[in-house]
């Protein structure tokens, strides 16, 4: 038999990493409608400024459109205001507000 020292299975062994941290606190990024902007400047400015797509982009600007208002993403709250911050700088209509 050999002397050499038994090693665990790091397959079998516990984890050593430390335990996942809570996840950040969810907010939605809403789009409001105006009476200004049309509705290719609204697809434009949110896919160039977020990474929706286009058939989702629409979907959320005629959401907006007929209802007034649409969720474009639920994300935390920093990433959100830097969404919210762009479209606003496209002169769209955007809030954040918690997910709840």
């Amino acid at each position: 038999m050999s002397d050499a020292p038994v090693m665990d299975n790091p397959r079998t062994s516990p984890s050593t990493t430390p335990p996942k941290v809570d996840r950040l606190p969810p907010f939605h990024l809403v789009l409001h409608n105006d009476d200004v902007n049309d509705m290719g400047h609204v697809v434009d400015a949110l896919t160039s400024v977020t990474p929706v797509r286009q058939s989702d982009a629409q979907k959320i600007m005629i959401t907006a459109h007929f209802r007034g208002w649409a969720i474009v993403m639920t994300t935390h709250r920093e990433r959100a205001e830097l969404y919210r911050d762009r479209l606003r700088s496209k002169a769209l209509v955007a809030t954040v507000e918690p997910a709840e």
